[in-house]
């Protein structure tokens, strides 16, 4: 049996449901929360209003934008705005990693999953900490056990990690090759750009941490919502527990 069209009314109807939900949540939401959230099941209909609420944002050149990051949809102010929201909220606008846990980041964002014992491999020096810090940001988690002697644990990615670096989903990661030696005679890298396939030197206590702007994407920050105020991602739960070989 097919269904009735809906009604020009009860399509303006929920067109402000979902602005509503999209204002106030703090983080993306996909196509299957917001059915589940509205209570409709016509999942073309709710993709069709999410792009009309997207469009009507770039028609009327608001300062607000609908994103499409780490697979679902959530409202930020554009990244041209960044400088004025910073000056509001100061401090609590960064996320500071040090380099050897940005080091370790990148390694797990490239090569995921991997155990401990394997970044290790990589970076040449132990990464409990690094670790530690990764999953108490929730910018890694364990995603399961590789099938090997001791079964040890497996990291990879967030949702967060997404977030907070703009990225839909691991295929917007820049190519790995882009990180890469240049050969003999060629321009240097910039400056601080870690190589993931690279071993490391052993991190200096002293060196100063990295900060990372959030949210993301860029600059923008999602309206209405605490993490607006409060970017610093919350404990994870006992993560001494997700630590393993």
């Amino acid at each position: 049996m097919s269904q009735t069209p809906a009604s020009p009314l009860e399509d303006e109807e929920l067109r402000k449901q979902l602005e509503t939900i999209l204002f106030i949540t703090d983080h993306p939401l996909s196509l299957e929360e917001l059915r589940k959230l509205t209570g409709v099941k016509d999942m073309p209909r709710l993709g069709a209003l999410v792009d009309q609420i997207r469009q009507g944002f770039e028609d009327r050149a608001s300062a607000l934008q609908l994103v499409e990051i780490a697979g679902g949809f959530q409202m930020a102010t554009r990244p041209s705005y960044g400088p004025l929201v910073r000056k509001l909220f100061a401090e609590k606008m960064t996320m500071r990693l040090s380099t050897a846990a940005h080091e370790t980041l990148a390694i797990v964002a490239y090569k995921q999953p991997l155990t401990r014992a394997e970044v290790e491999e990589i970076r040449g020096v132990e990464v409990i900490a690094s670790l530690e810090t990764l999953l108490e940001k929730r910018l890694i988690k364990v995603v399961g056990r590789k099938e090997t002697v001791g079964r040890p644990l497996l990291y990879g990615t967030t949702a967060d990690f997404m977030r907070h670096f703009g990225l839909r989903s691991l295929e917007d990661l820049p190519p790995i090759d882009n990180f890469k030696a240049e050969e003999p005679g060629a321009a240097p890298a910039p400056a601080g750009t870690p190589d993931p396939g690279a071993p490391a030197p052993e991190p200096n206590a002293d060196a100063p941490a990295l900060e990372i702007e959030a949210p993301a994407p860029s600059d923008s920050v999602q309206p209405g919502s605490e993490a607006a105020a409060e970017a610093e991602i919350p404990p994870a739960e006992s993560p001494e527990n997700a630590l393993g070989s």
